[in-house]
């Protein structure tokens, strides 16, 4: 990937936060890297090299500035100068892809050879795709030693190293000192209660938090979910660890602070991209904006929604499930019934407080429920059981490896989901950011002049122009309309919302 060497060099100069995590300074004199916002000494443009991604700074032999915390940086957004392929790359990587397989897997997954998607890396992030998971790691440590308590081998453990051996040789080789003293050179040491891991989640401004909130608490499930007083709050489970989270504005700084309580510290890295992923923390605003706003349909709602993000969710069954409880009725009736299929089918989680009192219940759960008994039709009922039967053997992959439309194709093959459904679970579980259910009946509304309603084929023409940004058109339409995400109210055919 070619960086504009002026452009970068201005941001440097001035220390543009809009520029923070989309490119990082690797300084040649010093052989240290830094984020455009580093309060350092400005170095001279012939000793600096512009890359896109940490992975790449370290590629180069330069260590992380501990005055910047490039850790901390809000996270690239990853369609930016990469091809769809790399952008799905690195949120499989993010998902821990190459923590548990291998290179090859990952390739296969996304339908390329190995060698075609190290080139990809090479080309757009200037490193391979190991290099990107090893940084991830790393940085990830850095961040723990510096916002946690943790001891040293559980830093180790929550950042996915194998061997505590193997995680100071990696420290001392990337910070030229071993972790004990990254740890006391820390200004904010870590000084907190170690049952309890604090981390701060940068974003890039804005974000409408409120929207965001608003949004996440009519869907909120009963003895799941709970969103008061500006937090948001939540039971989880991913594998053997569970345990329970809470969300907030840190005022003051771009960032959300999440305290977490988990079982097991192997678990912690893969929460902390859950939570990124819930609040769209990655996303860039301004970019989203820039390409958005020429249209007169959602120009008032881009000026009145600064920093409206996607909504996402914690699991991607989770999520599909509450959109199939969700056809042909009520945002409150569909919180209902999630509520009482937690109660039912869920396990109770201990320790947490008394509103959070269940793990929603997994796929192998579900996949041999008597869904009827909670008061489900037969019709949703069967849909449920059918998805959690093939995503609990393996059938179905809840993600879009291979694409938008494949995605929404393996989905519409599970009896009783059709296309509504399937492009309502890739906008907010598969975070893809062009999906689009444009049969939606808020969006034909609010996208029509007053009194009208548009036909699903007229608003998949007009929302060509907003590719590749329609799951964020659809929010803003959503918003402005003031109405949730309604499925077609006809009749269902087969393979459409039942």
């Amino acid at each position: 990937m070619t960086l504009d060497r002026q452009t970068c060099y201005r941001a440097l100069r001035t220390r543009d936060a809009r520029f923070d995590g989309r490119f990082f300074t690797a300084v040649r004199t010093t052989r240290i890297y830094c984020r455009p916002v580093c309060p350092a000494r400005i170095p001279r443009l012939e000793n600096c090299d512009f890359v896109p991604s940490a992975a790449a700074a370290q590629a180069l032999g330069c260590r992380p500035c501990l005055r910047c915390r490039p850790e901390a940086a809000p996270g690239t957004p990853a369609w930016l100068g990469t091809s769809a392929t790399v952008s799905r790359a690195l949120r499989l990587i993010g998902d821990g892809a190459l923590d548990r397989g291998s290179v090859d897997a990952l390739a296969a997954r996304l339908g390329v050879g190995d060698r075609h998607l190290r080139r990809l890396f090479e080309r757009h992030l200037g490193a391979t795709p190991l290099a990107v998971a090893q940084t991830r790691r790393l940085l990830f440590a850095k961040r723990l030693l510096d916002e946690t308590a943790l001891p040293i081998a559980r830093v180790a453990e929550a950042s996915g190293f194998a061997s505590l051996r193997r995680f100071n040789e990696a420290m001392r080789r990337t910070y030229r000192r071993p972790p004990r003293e990254l740890r006391r050179s820390s200004r904010d040491g870590a000084r907190a209660d170690s049952s309890v891991l604090s981390l701060r989640l940068a974003f890039r401004p804005p974000l409408d938090w409120p929207a965001l909130l608003a949004y996440l608490a009519v869907r909120a499930t009963p003895g799941v979910e709970v969103v008061a007083d500006g937090v948001y709050s939540r039971t989880f489970q991913l594998g053997s660890a569970r345990g329970w989270l809470e969300m907030a504005l840190d005022p003051g700084t771009p960032a959300l602070c999440a305290r977490i309580h988990c079982s097991q510290t192997a678990a912690l890295i893969d929460v902390a991209e859950r939570l990124r992923r819930i609040f769209d923390l990655d996303a860039d605003p301004g970019e989203i904006a820039r390409d958005l706003a020429d249209d007169p349909v959602l120009r008032p709602s881009l000026r009145a929604h600064p920093g409206l993000r996607i909504p996402g969710s914690w699991d991607a069954f989770e999520l599909a499930v509450r959109a199939i409880l969700g056809q042909q009725v009520t945002v409150k009736g569909a919180t209902t019934l999630a509520g009482r299929l937690a109660a039912r089918f869920g396990e109770p989680l201990d320790a947490a407080p008394s509103a959070l009192a269940r793990l929603f219940p997994t796929p192998a759960v579900l996949a041999v429920a008597d869904l009827e008994s909670i008061g489900l039709p037969r019709a949703r009922a069967r849909a449920i059981a059918g998805l959690a039967e093939r995503v609990a053997c393996g059938e179905l992959a809840l993600d879009a490896a291979d694409g938008l439309d494949a995605a929404v194709r393996r989905l519409c093959e599970v009896p009783g989901i059709g296309e509504w459904t399937a492009q309502y679970v890739a906008l907010r579980a598969l975070r893809e950011p062009d999906a689009f259910p444009c049969g939606d009946l808020g969006l034909r509304r609010a996208a029509a002049p007053p009194g009208r309603s548009l036909t699903p084929d007229q608003l998949a023409r007009m929302a060509e122009s907003w590719r590749p940004w329609r799951a964020y058109a659809a929010l803003h339409l959503w918003t402005a309309g003031g109405s949730a995400p309604l499925a077609p109210s006809r009749a269902p055919q087969s393979g459409s919302p039942a």
